[in-house]
């Protein structure tokens, strides 16, 4: 029952919450200069001012702000996010079309930085002192200190353009795209595809796991509880990973749930750099065409996100810790 109650106030706190990053994004994107009747008119070497006020007409944009919202408040109750403007479909349909993309660079990236990371970050502090937690630390402070469109940049020229091993964009050959091919060579071209931003967007955070993690669990494995584990003698691989790595797990904890909020952050980039066909990529091309339909909804989309990785995570830390619960 206390789980139940807990679930439902949250559910109530993030109704509200989301209602409100809808109003305030939607008021920003009003405040934004241009519109996509000025596209339009860019692309087509301008219009004439009737047709200006038909488009306007059209995308509902000649009515007061306050209307806008109220219309569009009403829809997003019923899940429609609206139209988009430029690529003349439903903006749910549109992010439903780019999220499997984006799902598949951005799960991938957070287990294998999640896992590597905390691995590597354990190791370094049971012997914090030598050179493999050196090399940890160096590895972990360069990786993390690196932005991402330079490493993702600096990637893409040393293995796709100076030694072609991997793609440098899309998601997809075209040569499958015109001929088809079986599950296999599907599978392996994706691969190919992903290699390169995976690394990119893995690289980073690997090195902030890591870092976390080694002091995290050198701050556990100076607790009393421990050293009345080694004084009855247990093996030291009990006491690390049976006894301090839960502890030691909390940080890791919270801070994966911070970064399955910041989902598109760091999609943008590495998207934008490599051509990968996400949410990222949508996120970016929208803003360029003035698509505003398709940028709140992307935020809402992202909102929601943030609101389910914290749930999550609440749960997550009663599963792991028992005072909490």
């Amino acid at each position: 029952m206390k789980i139940l109650s807990f679930l439902i106030r949250r559910l109530f706190y993030s109704i509200c919450l989301l209602t409100v990053v809808v109003v305030l994004n939607f008021f920003l994107l009003q405040l934004a200069p241009g519109s996509i009747v000025d596209t339009i008119a860019g692309e087509m070497g301008g219009i004439s001012e009737e047709m200006r006020q038909e488009l306007k007409q059209e995308y509902e944009l000649d009515k007061p702000i306050p209307v806008q919202l109220g219309n569009y408040l009403k829809k997003a109750a019923r899940g429609d996010l609206g139209y988009s403007f430029y690529m003349k479909q439903d903006v749910t349909r549109a992010l439903w079309e780019r999220f499997p993309a984006t799902a598949l660079l951005f799960i991938l990236s957070v287990i294998i930085s999640t896992v590597l990371g905390t691995l590597l970050g354990n190791l370094a502090a049971i012997k914090p002192e030598g050179f493999f937690s050196a090399g940890v630390t160096t590895f972990s402070l360069a990786a993390y200190s690196a932005p991402a469109f330079w490493l993702g940049i600096l990637l893409l020229l040393c293995f796709g353009i100076w030694l072609p091993i991997f793609p440098v964009s899309g998601m997809i050959s075209m040569r499958l795209i015109s001929e088809g091919g079986t599950f296999w060579e599907y599978a392996w071209d994706i691969t190919m595809h992903l290699t390169l931003p995976l690394i990119t967007l893995s690289l980073i955070y690997l090195g902030q796991y890591s870092r976390l993690a080694r002091a995290s669990m050198l701050e556990v494995l100076k607790t009393d509880y421990i050293r009345t584990a080694r004084a009855k003698g247990l093996p030291e691989y009990i006491v690390i990973f049976k006894h301090a790595l839960r502890n030691a797990l909390l940080p890791i904890i919270t801070a994966t749930g911070i970064r399955l909020g910041q989902v598109f952050s760091g999609a943008v980039i590495v998207e934008a750099v490599f051509g990968w066909p996400g949410l990222g990529q949508l996120a970016f091309q929208s803003v360029l065409r003035r698509d505003y339909p398709i940028v709140l909804g992307i935020l809402i989309f992202a909102t929601m996100i943030v609101i389910i990785a914290n749930i999550l995570t609440d749960v997550a830390y009663r599963l792991v810790d028992p005072r909490i619960r």
